[in-house]
């Protein structure tokens, strides 16, 4: 006899077929892993510790801009370089280790992501699975835009104000590699889950939580909700580098209210 049918299996058919898709994921998960782990030296130099140099793309155009509008705050524009200090013995070991499973999570997430709709499909009906589809495009496109705006804009901008700030000449500023991988991956993966917001927008209109008329009524609270969120995500207080947070998170907001339903 054949395998039963899927409405055929039972509980502990189910479990086994989760069971078999999680030992995929983990198994895909951690090659990818011990891949970054041998190029990690080479991300690291190339990729990760680029923003604390003076070369850096972002840096490079803003001088040049400087040049043209002189409006920018002193902090984004001259040289720039930030010393990173190890003060943990192990810390470099595992940071190694730790940075490589995180970036094979992040890159993994579509292949999840589709492993996890392959176990619900069969209890979807067919225009859902079209529109599930759609929607696992956007959002794994919509979170690497995020995470691309957080690289190459926030953590840069946030990094040159607060490793240049002094409370006294006294102090001199030195980063540890604790604290710098500890605001590199926070920024990154929180710009890429607030770039989620129409993703997360559209499946609420989808199930009649969410309407276009939630975005008219609260635009004015919205604008002021945003830039608190930008001034959190950013703690420069000049209004370039806020702007810089806050446009994209607003054209967000005004993406969502185009997609949900009227």
């Amino acid at each position: 006899m054949g395998e039963p049918s899927e409405s055929e299996m039972t509980f502990w058919d189910h479990l086994d077929e989760l069971r078999k898709i999680l030992f995929r994921i983990a198994v895909f998960v951690v090659v990818v892993a011990l891949v970054f782990f041998s190029f990690m030296r080479e991300l690291f130099d190339n990729v990760i510790l680029a923003p604390t140099r003076s070369d850096f793309f972002l840096y490079n155009w803003l001088n040049d801009l400087a040049l043209k509008f002189p409006v920018l705050p002193d902090f984004c524009i001259g040289d720039f370089q930030v010393k990173i200090i190890n003060i943990n013995l192990a810390s470099q070991f595992f940071i190694h280790m730790s940075t490589s499973f995180w970036f094979a999570l992040v890159f993994s997430f579509p292949f999840v992501i589709y492993q996890l709709f392959l176990f619900v499909k069969p209890a979807l009906y067919s225009h859902e699975q079209k529109n599930t589809g759609l929607a696992f495009f956007f959002g794994n496109l919509l979170f690497y835009i995020g995470v691309a705006v957080g690289y190459i804009m926030v953590f840069p901008l946030t990094l040159r104000f607060l490793a240049g700030y002094q409370l006294s000449s006294y102090i001199e500023n030195s980063v540890s590699l604790d604290s710098y991988m500890g605001s590199f991956l926070m920024l990154c993966f929180i710009m890429g889950l607030v770039f989620e917001l129409p993703l997360l927008s559209w499946l609420l209109s989808q199930i009649g939580i969410l309407r276009r008329s939630f975005f008219n009524k609260f635009r004015k609270h919205a604008i002021v909700a945003l830039l608190v969120l930008a001034a959190f995500i950013t703690p420069s207080s000049d209004p370039f580098t806020l702007m810089v947070v806050f446009l994209p998170i607003y054209m967000l907001w005004e993406i969502s209210a185009m997609i949900v339903k009227k």
